[in-house]
């Protein structure tokens, strides 16, 4: 398995600069003709570009979701960019100033892309090049499409040079380009069967040890976990959030290192399960 040192020169590691500007629905809808028009020369398609914005937003984003990690032109990382980041500013940023800490760790119900943070963590599959269902609503999916194609580019240098899928409780970490956060740390959460057993409860709490590890090895100084392997990988959310709460309280009290925790959650019945857990766990 790849290490840090071993993958840290083969990508970009120093965080960008990133200036956003509000752009209206006229310009937005220009910049897809644009990016539509690479896409579907890649695609040996024809280009017609006579739909609403909206629309043409959507194709973009399915196009983005099927697209192997080829190389793009910098004209069309240019106007991605400029795209994604005024979505940024109308989706809202967060910072962890406006959150409530105990002990370190906050407790915050939303989208985890909406965060000004050091990291955040994707709940990855093992190829780690993100999610190529167009419009999947998994996390996988809506982090690689809001950050941009060139996490998926980074993420398949990774795995080129690892020359095998990403082991289950281990972590890699890449920029988050055009999100707010500076990086994202991919995990791959173990995946369920019938009912849940040791094995799966051992790699769950390696997936968050091994993204705090990592984020100490960088220096990094405030993370957002999601809820890793609840949903599609079957994991039950209550053990999963008693399981992700004990390995990080754990591992601050081993490590002593100064960081903030965020446990990001976005439905409603995690919320109340990461409360319980959190006014009950250590008594």
């Amino acid at each position: 398995m790849l290490s840090l040192q071993d993958y840290k020169n083969l990508i970009p590691m120093e965080p960008v600069q990133k200036p956003a500007e509000k752009i209206d629905e006229e310009q937005k809808s220009l910049i897809c003709d644009e990016m539509l028009t690479a896409l579907l020369e890649e695609r040996d398609e024809i280009a017609a570009f006579s739909y609403p914005y909206k629309i043409k937003r959507d194709l973009i984003w399915g196009y983005l979701n099927e697209r192997l990690p080829n190389p793009v032109s910098s004209r069309f990382l240019e106007l991605q960019d400029k795209l994604f980041r005024a979505e940024v500013l109308e989706n809202g940023v967060v910072s962890s100033s406006e959150l409530h800490f105990e002990g370190g760790i906050a407790l915050w119900q939303g989208d985890i892309t909406r965060l000004e943070i050091d990291a955040i963590v994707n709940a990855a599959n093992s190829s780690l090049l993100g999610c190529f269902i167009p419009h999947h609503r998994c996390i996988d999916n809506v982090i690689h499409s809001r950050a941009g194609v060139q996490v998926r580019l980074d993420c398949s240098k990774i795995m080129g040079a690892q020359g095998e899928p990403e082991p289950p409780g281990c972590a890699k970490i890449t920029l988050a380009y055009n999100l707010p956060s500076k990086y994202i740390i991919h995990t791959v959460g173990p995946m369920v069967g019938v009912r849940v057993n040791d094995e799966n409860r051992r790699v769950l709490r390696n997936c968050y040890v091994s993204c705090l590890n990592l984020a100490r090895e960088m220096e990094l100084r405030s993370i957002a976990f999601c809820c890793i392997s609840t949903g599609i990988f079957g994991f039950p959310n209550d053990e999963a959030a008693a399981i992700a709460v004990g390995a990080v309280k754990n591992w601050l009290l081993e490590t002593n290192y100064n960081i903030k925790i965020i446990f990001d959650v976005y439905l409603d019945k995690d919320r109340e399960i990461y409360e319980e857990v959190l006014r009950n766990i250590g008594k």
